[in-house]
């Protein structure tokens, strides 16, 4: 019988498989840390996907400017990984967006093939002063930041 997949809106007994997953790709570099405290101060932005009941994977969106937010925090388990469940993920990221009316959503990636795919477009980072402002200046990768910056635009 095929895995069920279910994303919905994260609570506050998502907050340790959360930290487990996100602690993972920081540990890779892939990542920044989030701490369980700010996991249950920012429970409101995740979405995660279930597979048989057991959270699978997660993402969160960051409000940035009054148009502009973040996807952030994206991941899937490792046994989990191909089978659209980010794009599940992304795809709820985006209808909390257009909610909120907001007409532009980022990330900053290595994976732009998969974010290519659900729609985005690379972009110059530095067209997104908020984003630098906001998170680059705390990130160790600062002066030699490697992602690549997507954007897509919602109607």
């Amino acid at each position: 019988m095929p895995a069920v997949a279910v994303c919905r809106t994260a609570t506050i007994d998502d907050v340790e498989p959360l930290f487990l997953m996100i602690e993972e790709y920081a540990r890779r570099g892939i990542m920044l840390p989030r701490s369980r405290k700010v996991l249950e101060r920012q429970i409101n932005d995740f979405v995660v996907v279930e597979v048989d009941g057991q959270v699978a994977g997660c993402g969160s969106l960051c409000q940035l400017g009054d148009d502009l937010v973040e996807i952030r925090s994206l991941g899937i388990t490792e046994g989990c990984k191909g089978q659209g469940l980010g794009s599940m993920i992304v795809s709820k990221l985006i209808e909390q967006a257009k909610a909120r009316s907001i007409p532009k959503i980022m990330a900053l990636t290595y994976e732009v093939s998969f974010f290519i795919k659900n729609g985005f477009q690379v972009v110059d980072k530095e067209i997104f002063p908020e984003k630098v402002w906001t998170d680059c200046i705390h990130c160790a990768k600062q002066h030699c930041c490697d992602e690549i910056a997507v954007l897509k635009m919602l109607d």
